[in-house]
């Protein structure tokens, strides 16, 4: 895993716009307090990316969502309550233990009935689903992110939005050595991003998580 290498400048913007712009709600604090309380790993997109996957899923009009990497259901909270009338999200849990805490701040949230938590490995519960998904985020082990793209073809249509995070990883997709475990994956989901299946694009970021980004996707 690469050390995130935050310039302090960059984390005071950052909560500065996440209280100025953002406003998370007191379901979103509940979220970021237990992951920590439960030992979970901060690994949850920041507040701003939670209110950009909100407005994506807006702004797409999208009725069914598919979450890759569901954590403390921060990000699953952010875009289950932009989700339309009688929209439905399913989000999947490597983890047992992170979807029972997931389900907990969901249903503290108010939003039990419009979203099902899978647990188990991803590659296993995507061949359950049915599609067509409208919206497909996904952050999970960066291993599978091509894997995990394919499954968004599979499971969506033409004009899926697909969002994938961490697509940057400090620069080290020009430099795969700095993480092997990791790098590599990224890099091959990038590459199918470029090819026929997609249009999508890149958007580096700065921010308490060091130099990173997401890629933004429309499923041709």
């Amino acid at each position: 895993m690469i050390e995130h290498n935050a310039r302090p400048e960059w984390t005071d913007v950052e909560r500065w716009l996440t209280t100025t712009v953002v406003k998370p709600g007191p379901e979103h604090e509940r979220a970021l307090t237990t992951a920590v309380e439960r030992g979970m790993p901060p690994i949850e997109v920041q507040p701003t990316a939670g209110k950009l996957l909100n407005l994506l899923v807006r702004l797409s009009g999208a009725r069914r969502v598919l979450e890759i990497g569901t954590l403390a259901g921060f990000s699953t909270i952010w875009m289950a309550q932009a989700l339309a009338n009688g929209g439905h999200l399913d989000t999947l849990e490597y983890l047992p233990e992170h979807a029972a805490v997931a389900r907990e701040n969901l249903e503290a949230a108010g939003l039990s009935d419009r979203v099902d938590v899978h647990v188990g490995p991803a590659l296993e519960s995507l061949p359950t689903l049915q599609g067509p998904y409208d919206f497909v985020f996904i952050d999970a082990d960066k291993q599978n992110d091509a894997n995990y793209l394919e499954w968004a073809v599979r499971l969506g249509r033409p004009g899926t939005v697909v969002v994938v995070d961490n697509a940057v990883w400090e620069g080290s997709l020009l430099d795969p050595s700095r993480d092997e475990t990791n790098a590599p994956g990224i890099v091959a989901a990038l590459e199918l991003l470029g090819g026929p299946l997609f249009d999508a694009t890149v958007v580096q970021t700065v921010g308490s998580k060091g130099w990173d980004g997401f890629a933004l996707a429309v499923v041709r």
